[in-house]
């Protein structure tokens, strides 16, 4: 995933709301920042740093002496190095983008037969998807008809901001609304961010989140539309269960009053299927599973407990060693338990999702090892069946890195992979049979996924304008 964060203002220092701005972007990427301004005297000034082992914040702390400017914009990234300069017959921009580019090797190929002779390619010998976006735009007279000739060019899913050497910002929204771009208003300027809460703290007001395809552009005293949204919206449903911070609005919706709710509706489930378990403590595996855990334990009435927690002080979520066995040790570093609330006990544990299933392995281990007498644990989405083809979430080299694919090809092979709705529904006789396998495997005393239905009732929009990709495979 990622996030960004854009401000201009009439004439007033940007750094510090785009600093801050950009570090309330944190929880969306562990790979790469950056931060470029706009002066009217200096020009552009950029840096870029790798915050794979280290915060953003204090990556950057020491680069705000060197910048000044009334317009600037930030970029957390999981992928790609961001923003970017770039030079063209629009004039001189800075350029940053979330999404995905899924047919990136077709549209560089017809770039190099039209009139682009090469491109600046990572170590990995891909080429940038932003400069990638950036040569889509070029091709067109304005920045507004270059957007939507890259949006419509690019196969996946793509929100752009560009600051231009006029200190002005141009946002657009990724064609289907797949991850949100809202807009902030104070007496002195405007600001663009993936996250509504990211400017609060800093003296603006919501003022509007764009539409689907709806493409902007900020001055300090203007919001002029360059495009109209689109009639359609598929934004991502994981924005509330997993990825988004818990004081954030999506189309209006709160992530953590959401996840109450979807925890209240999984219990309510239970209750009524006659399947609640007898537990001690329920509790959610930190983070993003704690307030779903919360939500079923009210519903439940069974007491809410943290039998173990996180030590991040010295070990930030965005430390990621390259060593493997490293990683793995880290991981169990992390997990400290509360002895008094696992020994001899019985657990109920929800999780915001079960992907692969490795770090769950090594955390039911982990609760065994301390004494547990039972690990029960549910998930707070549907059994994941196809790697996401819009966002970084659940991306691999194939389906079958997913758990739920790989029991299925376990229990029935090539057969199985011909009923993967009906596995997904655990009230199916293949969907007790999945959910049994993987409690086999994993070494749960039960497990229960929420279902589509308790989920998109849970976030509470139109289930046409929110994206399932990953649970049904359905466009």
């Amino acid at each position: 995933m990622g996030g960004f964060f854009g401000a201009v203002t009439t004439g007033r220092s940007v750094v510090l709301d785009v600093f801050f701005g950009t570090d309330y972007h944190s929880h969306l990427g562990t790979n790469s920042a950056g931060l470029t301004f706009w002066d009217k005297e200096k020009g552009f000034s950029k840096e870029l740093h790798n915050i794979t082992n280290t915060p953003f914040r204090t990556k950057f702390e020491n680069d705000l002496y060197k910048f000044r400017g009334s317009c600037g914009i930030g970029c957390i990234s999981d992928t790609d190095p961001q923003p970017m300069l770039v030079k063209s017959q629009l004039g001189v921009y800075a350029i940053m983008t979330i999404g995905i580019i899924n047919n990136a090797a077709e549209l560089i190929d017809s770039i190099f037969k039209k009139d682009h002779n090469q491109f600046m390619v990572m170590s990995s010998g891909k080429v940038n998807s932003t400069e990638l976006v950036a040569a889509l735009i070029n091709q067109e007279e304005s920045f507004a008809e270059g957007i939507k000739n890259a949006q419509k060019a690019i196969d996946g899913s793509m929100s752009i901001v560009i600051m231009t050497s006029k200190g002005e910002l141009i946002a657009a929204r990724d064609a289907m609304g797949r991850t949100p771009v809202h807009i902030g208003r104070r007496e002195d300027g405007q600001c663009v961010s993936f996250e509504s809460f990211a400017y609060t703290k800093l003296g603006y007001e919501s003022y509007k989140e764009l539409g689907p395809g709806e493409i902007v552009k900020l001055t300090a005293t203007e919001c002029k539309q360059l495009a109209a949204p689109g009639d359609k919206m598929k934004i991502c449903a994981f924005l509330w269960s997993y990825y988004g911070y818990p004081n954030s609005d999506y189309e209006g919706v709160n992530v953590e009053l959401m996840r109450y709710h979807n925890g209240e509706r999984m219990a309510q489930d239970e209750i009524d299927r006659g399947t609640l378990p007898d537990v001690d403590y329920v509790a959610g595996v930190p983070d993003s599973g704690v307030p779903h855990a919360i939500g079923y334990s009210t519903r439940s009435r069974k007491t809410f407990a943290r039998p173990f927690v996180k030590y991040t002080p010295t070990w930030p979520r965005s430390f990621m060693p390259n060593d493997q066995s490293v990683r793995n040790q880290v991981a169990k570093m992390k997990q400290l338990p509360v002895d008094r609330l696992i020994r001899g006990k019985k657990l109920l544990f929800v999780d915001d999702s079960i992907v692969r299933g490795t770090q769950l392995r090594e955390t039911v281990e982990f609760l065994y090892e301390s004494g547990a007498k039972e690990v029960h644990m549910r998930s707070a989405c549907p059994p994941i069946m196809y790697s996401c083809k819009y966002l970084n979430f659940s991306r691999g080299n194939s389906d079958m890195d997913l758990l739920a694919r790989r029991m299925i090809q376990e229990l029935e092979g090539a057969e199985g992979q011909k009923h993967i709705a009906e596995y997904a529904d655990s009230t199916t006789r293949r969907g007790q049979c999945l959910l049994s396998a993987i409690c086999e495997k994993m070494g749960f005393d039960s497990l229960g996924y929420q279902s589509l239905d308790g989920l998109l009732d849970s976030i509470g929009l139109d289930r046409e304008k929110v994206c399932t990709y990953c649970w049904t495979g359905k466009e």
